[in-house]
């Protein structure tokens, strides 16, 4: 039976290897994946899922407002597809994750959906918060802070290097702007 899944952590847990990896094991096995992930993220090049530790693999992209139900079975008709991946979720919109919702149960087809949980303020995802309330099974990528402790927040570097409070939810990053914290660090970094 076809799925939802949602794989959520914070940035730097390896959820893009843990997605390339699932990808490679269906391969092996003789299963065609499809890869996905959003446009305008193009940190490992355009069209490309890639991880820090340096594999990568070609991917579809998506974009706002694009219909994925329909994006998806537009794909199952050029040939079968055991599993869908897809990288970068918290950036699909709500409808958007309904639409996958719709294509697992209607097309009969997996979606695994990799991606944030909450923002540099502490605040949902869109396709983080329908992926949470909708998926049928979800698995939380564990990170650690510095002192030790599970990460489940991060934190936004401005230029100087002091965390950030304000400013637009989305702001594409990687080590150099984004780090992850307990709780408890957060709050130290943000003045909390």
């Amino acid at each position: 039976m076809a799925k939802l899944y949602f794989h959520y952590s914070t940035m730097n847990a390896g959820k893009s290897t843990l997605l390339l990896q699932a990808s490679h094991n269906y391969r092996e096995g003789g299963m065609e994946t499809w890869l996905v992930t959003a446009r305008f993220d193009n940190r490992a090049g355009e069209a490309r899922i890639a991880s820090r530790i340096g594999i990568g693999e070609p991917a579809d992209t998506f974009s706002p407002g694009e219909d994925m139900f329909e994006k998806l079975r537009a794909r199952l008709e050029q040939g079968r597809v055991a599993c869908v991946f897809i990288d970068e979720a918290q950036f699909l919109s709500k409808e958007q994750v309904w639409q996958l919702a719709r294509a697992v149960d209607d097309l009969g087809v997996p979606v695994m959906c990799y991606g944030l949980r909450v923002d540099f303020q502490g605040n949902l995802f869109p396709g983080s918060a329908a992926l949470l309330a909708w998926a049928d099974e979800m698995r939380e990528v564990r990170t650690i802070c510095h002192c030790g402790k599970k990460a489940t927040m991060v934190i936004r570097r401005g230029p100087d290097g002091q965390a950030l409070k304000e400013g637009e939810q989305v702001v594409i990053g990687g080590n150099e702007t984004y780090v992850s914290l307990c709780r408890r660090h957060w709050r130290e970094a943000v003045g909390d």
